[in-house]
């Protein structure tokens, strides 16, 4: 292949692909042949309950983190909300069982700013059950924006500061191993100077070779992250896929120390596969899944929370929440961002409402 202009070779910027990674997850970590699976989940389910499928949570029900607000609102065909709206909304959210939101990217400016601070004054003079998450990326000033957001409100906020992680971005930026792990380092110790944890979030992971990863997993633990967000951006990877990254990285976490650091699963629906590849990261282990209201987002979107909770509550992996609190989160997101309901959607859709008689909850 013809090298660039600047001589650097075209073939680097091939992305990896985690759907047909050669190593397999270990034999102990390996899930059961699908049919073995079946027949015992059959073997074991009652007439009224399908939660038989491996994602029932023994410890603790996995958590839901909403990026309407950070990630949703990224989609060129959504309205960005009003402040009035983004209150309606978290609330919402409250509503049908939310864990967490994204307050959005304090650094984008002003507004972002004082967008974050609304919310979180909200959140907190209403007790909404919601833990504080922002965005950032891996660069001092953004963090720094987040804790200003966490002063001027008196509240503890996740950083969640991401950074490219794929062949294709390095070389479209011409960055290198030690300029990751820099900006890693610079990136945390902003967090730890404003006494914020913080999350690593490897964009477009689906996509990222091993080592690659493992560089930045070694500095995430190094820094004292306090999870770790696999991102599939590009909304490439399959079921198989995601549980070669998970088991992968849990792998690579207990090597370093860290058995125990949380995973984030956030994942794109450029495939159809959003809903299912973020229902397998939670059956292979993570604690937290992202997804934003109806599925908005970046090109054709994000998972889409209201279906993933509805999902997790009937196969037993958190509580279920009752068909019609979803349809109202639906209807106060599709109000707050400009964006219509689909008459087929599957819980808040007109026909699908319309023909009531025929729908089980």
């Amino acid at each position: 292949m013809q090298r660039m202009s600047d001589g650097r070779d075209p073939s680097t910027a091939a992305p990896f692909d985690w759907n047909r990674a050669s190593s397999a997850p270990a034999p102990a970590e390996r899930p059961p042949p699908l049919g073995r699976l079946l027949a015992e989940g059959w073997a074991a389910v009652r007439a009224e309950d399908d939660a038989w499928l491996p994602l029932g949570r023994a410890a603790r029900p996995v958590e839901v983190l909403d990026e309407t607000l950070r990630d949703g609102i990224q989609g060129v065909s959504t309205v960005n909300p009003s402040p009035a709206q983004r209150v309606e909304l978290v609330h919402a959210m409250a509503g049908i069982g939310v864990d967490a939101v994204n307050l959005g990217l304090p650094a984008a400016g002003p507004r972002q700013f004082e967008e974050a601070c609304l919310l979180v004054r909200e959140i907190v003079a209403s007790r909404l059950p919601l833990a504080l998450t922002a965005a950032a990326r891996t660069i001092a000033a953004d963090v720094e924006e987040v804790a200003r957001v966490a002063d001027r409100t008196g509240a503890s906020i996740v950083v969640y500061t991401f950074i490219g992680s794929s062949p294709i971005r390095h070389f479209v930026e011409g960055w290198g191993p030690d300029f990751l792990v820099r900006s890693v380092e610079d990136a945390a110790r902003a967090a730890a100077a404003a006494g914020l944890p913080f999350c690593l979030v490897a964009e477009d992971a689906t996509r990222s070779p091993p080592d690659m990863l493992r560089t930045l997993f070694r500095a995430a633990v190094d820094c004292g992250a306090a999870r770790i967000c696999l991102c599939d951006t590009t909304g490439h990877v399959t079921p198989p896929g995601v549980a070669s990254l998970i088991a992968f990285a849990r792998r690579e976490l207990a090597a370093l120390g860290a058995p125990r650091l949380e995973l984030d699963w956030h994942g794109h629906n450029d495939r159809g596969l959003g809903l299912a590849a973020a229902l397998w990261a939670v059956a292979c282990g993570v604690e937290r899944v992202h997804a934003t209201a109806l599925g908005v987002g970046e090109r054709v979107g994000n998972s889409c929370l209201e279906l993933l909770i509805d999902n997790l509550g009937r196969l037993g992996s958190r509580a279920a929440v009752p068909r019609e609190r979803l349809a109202g989160y639906c209807a106060a997101a599709s109000r707050a961002l400009s964006w219509p309901i689909p008459p087929d959607h599957p819980i808040a859709g007109a026909l699908t409402r319309s023909a009531g008689a025929l729908t089980r909850t």
